[in-house]
């Protein structure tokens, strides 16, 4: 790290603690030229992937349609908004954490299939419904009874 006063290459970490609830380090630092101390953050840069459509195009992660979507399904449904949340953060850590530069929409699905289910059986089979494209009625009693036998 430069010494922001004298533009020395050589300094030293005479401090570190964790900072916003251990998203960050906070480094105290002496030049060894001039002995001036400054501080420094650290953050983890996490991105998420790329996401790869049906047809191939590749598009940056786009976390408005993800909620979008986890919104739709559970129009007029007994969920707080702070659920949603928490399963949308979990579902980005989980893409982060799978360690990909490009994931398909398809994993992306039935991640969200997956949080649905935990989070409203209704919600579940009303967005497995569109992202599977269920024909008919038989498509639905199929899914409902799957998610009977296996409720988590």
């Amino acid at each position: 790290m430069h010494c922001p006063f004298c533009n020395e290459v050589d300094t030293k970490v005479i401090d570190s603690r964790l900072v916003a609830e251990g998203g960050q380090v906070r480094r105290r630092r002496e030049c060894q030229n001039c002995h001036e101390r400054f501080t420094t953050f650290e953050v983890a840069e996490l991105l998420l992937p790329k996401v790869i459509k049906q047809d191939g195009k590749r598009e940056p992660f786009n976390e408005d349609k993800l909620r979008s979507g986890f919104m739709r399904a559970l129009e007029k449904r007994p969920v707080s908004v702070e659920a949603v949340e928490a399963s949308i953060n979990q579902l980005k850590q989980n893409l982060m954490a799978m360690g990909e530069r490009e994931v398909k929409t398809r994993i992306i699905g039935e991640m969200v299939m997956e949080s649905l289910r935990k989070l409203d059986g209704v919600a579940y089979v009303r967005f497995a419904s569109v992202y599977r494209s269920f024909e008919d009625i038989s498509e639905f009693r199929q899914e409902i009874d799957r998610l009977e036998r296996n409720p988590e």
